[in-house]
């Protein structure tokens, strides 16, 4: 059996936490439209992951998945900090976003 995938022709974000943020939805919907866009920009246009997050979660299962899949994961930061990042990454905070919420998940190069 011969499958054929076709490349989307538009970014996908799987978002989690979103209704526990207390954001109002314009608000959700402005930060999803940004980062719809960044990707754009970017040239990507395969699945990514939008955490919206207290500080005090444990996305690790959800995070491995992406990981796996090599798929950009996101975190907004609902609290006063992000949730620990899995061991040898770190959130990155995406300066560009007029909030300074959005953090992007990175790796840290061996030392």
């Amino acid at each position: 059996l011969i499958r054929s995938f076709t490349k989307p022709n538009k970014p996908t974000i799987q978002t989690y936490g979103q209704s526990s943020c207390g954001l109002s939805p314009e608000q959700i919907q402005s930060v999803m439209e940004w980062l719809f866009a960044s990707l754009l920009h970017a040239g990507y246009f395969g699945e990514s992951y939008l955490f919206w997050d207290w500080g005090d979660q444990d996305w690790s299962k959800i995070i491995l998945i992406a990981l796996l899949k090599k798929e950009p994961i996101f975190l907004y930061r609902c609290g006063s900090r992000p949730s620990p990042p899995p061991e040898h990454s770190y959130w990155r905070l995406i300066g560009e976003h007029p909030s300074l919420r959005i953090y992007q998940l990175e790796f840290k190069e061996d030392e």
